[in-house]
Parts: structure tokens; sequence; C-alpha cells
């Protein structure tokens, strides 16, 4: 840590110093001791639903004041019924195995050295939100469960919101037994606070920015701590020539209208032309009945003349467009590797799913498609920690490196190696199991 971290007096840098402390003390806690505070977290939740739908109904109301779209409210939007499944969700945390200690690898040497690669927690960990208060909840118990301390900076937009459920997961940690710093709000509701969190290198070890496509780039390019680079969502549904229709419509409807506004929901609808005149007008009639108006291509407008569906014509910002509304794309392809093409040009790299009896078809859409997520006659809606079974997520990441995918407590660890010997010195002419000489 620079001496000018160390010094500064600035009340985010103050809360990421706090958090360094707690972090250290949590490290070493034995799995029983995160699992208890966990659940102290969604027994407060629970009991607290009042005060917390109170404090967001501030901020929802503060929002249609201000004329936020409906699409961002509902993510704004905390009942008790919301809160009641994001406490399931700290528990069902709290059942999973710990992943700090887990041994990743180990062997021993030829000279007798053991040589252990394990688990440990990254330390302290930023997460910065837009509008989302159920982060607040999900991001801490992860954080807690991992071993890390986390600084959760949610929008200005949410402030009320995450205010009191920071004071709720607090207290119960500390109920518990665990230092409160464990869980903090960053300060500040302006941009300064984001920007000063972002410059916090060697007291905060990562960042994880999880919103639009404009926040994850402001961190992404701006932040000098390491940043795990969540996405935007352009999801694709593929529908093959062979596909089974009425799958086709229930998978199509369930990815796109089951909850338009999260990352997972479909944006993109291609069909093999061999089947557009049989899937069309079912898949037009559905998704108009479910309210969604669809920005098509010409042989899609053409499908849809006299059908009563609500078709506009695609342009190439719908193709690379995360709606997050009651709209989608679509267009109909030659083939399979003409729906890859379309996919490589215009997705975010999140999901992409495929609607086919072929097995052929199915193997080569996995092969070709590069998303952190590709699904075979399954809805994209299902790329989610929760459903994973990780019981919850922290994000998202499309990027390639250490985390790809919905992040449960895994990628929230780094490693260590642990080499243990019997009094062994290495000698001038060592070498590696491999041969190499001397890495120095």
């Amino acid at each position: 840590m620079s001496s000018d971290l160390a010094t500064a007096d600035s009340p985010v840098l103050a809360v990421a110093r706090r958090a360094r402390e707690a972090a250290a003390e949590l490290a070493p806690l034995p799995r029983a001791a995160k699992d208890a505070a966990l659940r102290a977290i969604a027994d407060a939740l629970v009991a607290r639903a009042a005060e917390i739908t109170a404090a967001n109904a501030e901020d929802v109301d503060r929002a249609r004041a201000a004329g936020t779209a409906e699409s961002v409210i509902d993510r704004l939007t905390l009942t008790e019924e919301r809160i009641a499944a994001i406490a399931s969700d700290v528990r069902d945390v709290a059942g999973l195995p710990d992943p700090v200690g887990e041994v990743v690898r180990g062997y021993t040497l030829p000279n007798g050295l053991d040589v252990r690669q394990v688990r440990v927690p990254l330390g302290v960990v930023g997460i910065i939100y837009e509008a989302r208060p159920n982060v607040t909840a999900d991001a801490a118990a992860l954080c807690l469960k991992s071993g890390n301390a986390v600084l959760l900076r949610g929008s200005a937009s949410a402030y009320r919101s995450n205010t009191a459920l920071v004071d709720v997961l607090r207290d119960a940690v500390v109920g518990a037994g665990l230092p409160a710093d464990v869980i903090q709000l960053v300060p500040g509701e302006s941009r300064d606070s984001v920007q000063e969190l972002m410059r916090a290198r060697g007291l905060v070890d990562v960042l994880i920015p999880r919103g639009g496509a404009s926040l994850i780039r402001t961190v992404v390019e701006g932040s000098t701590v390491p940043v795990i680079e969540t996405g935007t969502g352009n999801c694709h549904v593929y529908v093959d020539a062979e596909a089974d229709l009425a799958m086709a419509v229930g998978i199509l409807l369930n990815s796109k209208a089951q909850r338009v506004s999260v990352c997972n929901a479909a944006e993109t609808l291609l069909v093999h032309q061999d089947i557009a005149d049989a899937f069309l007008p079912l898949a037009l009639a559905a998704l108009a009945d479910a309210g969604v108006t669809v920005h098509g291509d010409d042989a899609v407008l053409k499908a849809a003349e006299g059908s009563g569906a609500t078709v506009l014509p695609a342009t190439d910002e719908d193709w690379e467009a995360e709606y997050l509304s009651y709209d989608i794309a679509a267009a109909v392809v030659p083939s399979l590797d003409a729906a890859v093409a379309h996919i490589r040009r215009w997705t975010s790299g999140h999901t992409e799913a495929i609607v086919t009896t072929s097995q052929a078809a199915a193997r080569r859409f996995t092969r070709l498609v590069d998303s952190t997520t590709v699904a075979v006659n399954a809805s994209t809606r299902f790329t989610d920690g929760g459903e994973f079974g990780f019981g919850a997520e922290i994000g998202i990441s499309t990027q390639k490196l250490h985390a790809r995918g919905p992040m449960g407590l895994p990628e929230l660890t780094s490693t260590k190696y642990i080499v243990t010997g019997d009094g062994h010195v290495r000698g001038e002419a060592t070498q590696t199991v491999g041969g190499a000489a001397d890495a120095g």
C-alpha cells in the first residue's frame, strides 16, 4: 500500500482501510463462524423487511417522479416477497461448501517437497452497481462466505434502500461475532466517491462493476484497481431447422418475456429459413400476446403482414441492443452457420440458446459459439448463479480471465501455494519438474 493511501484523509479511503483490517480478521475464520453470520443476515432481512421496504419506497417514488423507465423501477423495487427470496438465497449460500482452503491441486516433487495450491480470499472486494438493491445482500453474502470484506457502491437512485440494507447486514454480522466492517457502504452519492474507490489500489484488491455498458466501460477504463468485467446481455435464441415448434415458442417466450429487465433476457431471435414459414406465425402471435414489439428483417416483416403483430424494420442498432424492455430483434437466417456468424458479430458474449432436435446441430452450435453460456433446448434465463446452484451470484463475467459466466464463491477467491519441506535447501543446479532452469 502506498504511504499516500495509508494516511490520506478521505471518507472513502477510511472505509477501505477499515475493510482491509476487517478482511484480515475474517480470512482465517472457520466455515461455522461465517455460516452463522449468514444465517443471522437471512433472519434479519425477514425480521426488518418493513424497515427496508419503507426506505425502498422513497427511492421508488423519487425514481418515478424523475420519469425513470419502468424496467429500471422494476429492478429498483423491493417487496417483502423479494426480500424473503433474497434471504432464502443467503441461506443457500450458507449451505454451500466453503471455497477457502480448498486444494486446487497438490503433489510431491521428486525431492520430497510437498506443493499444494489452495484457495484464499481475494481480500477487499469493491462492488459498483446500478439500481438493484438486491445486489447489496447478494454481494455481501458471497463475499462474507468467501472470506472477503466488501465495499458496496450502489447508485444514488437506490441510496436509501442500500443504506437500510447495510444497516441490517452490519447489525446481523456483529450479533454473530464478526467485525461490522466486513460489510460497508461506500459513503457519498456523487461520482467523486466512485472515482476515489476506483483509484484505491493497495486498499481494494478487486473491483466488480455490475450494470449497464456505460458504467462497466467507465470502471474498466478508469480504474487503477484490478477489475473483473461483467457484461451486458445481448442474448440470442436460434431456432434451428429441426426444432420442435411448441418447445421453441415456449423457450422464446420465457427467454424474452418472463422478466425483461435482466441481462439474461433474450434480445434477438434467429430462425432457420427452412422452418420460418411454420414457426414465425406462432412466434409472432405469442410475442404479440405477451406485449412484445418485434424489430424484424425483411423476411420477418413479410411474415407479419396481416398477423396483427407489432413489427418494425430492424436496424443495426437493433441487432446490438440490450433492450431490457418488451422489444426483440428478429431475423431469418439461411443456415446454422449464418446464425453463428450473426451472433459473433453482434453478441455481447453473455448467453446464446439453440432450439433443435438434432444432436449434430446442437454439437456444432455449442462448439462454434463463444459466449459465457450456450444453452441447448433451454431458456437463456437460466444463466444465473442461483439457477446454477451457486446460491447467488456476484455478477456474470463476460471476460475470459479468472472468472467467466455467473460468478459464485470460487470466483471470489485467489490461490496461494503452500510448500512444505523437511529442511530442504536449493542447490545451484536445481531445476523444475519440467527441466527448465531457474526462472529467477
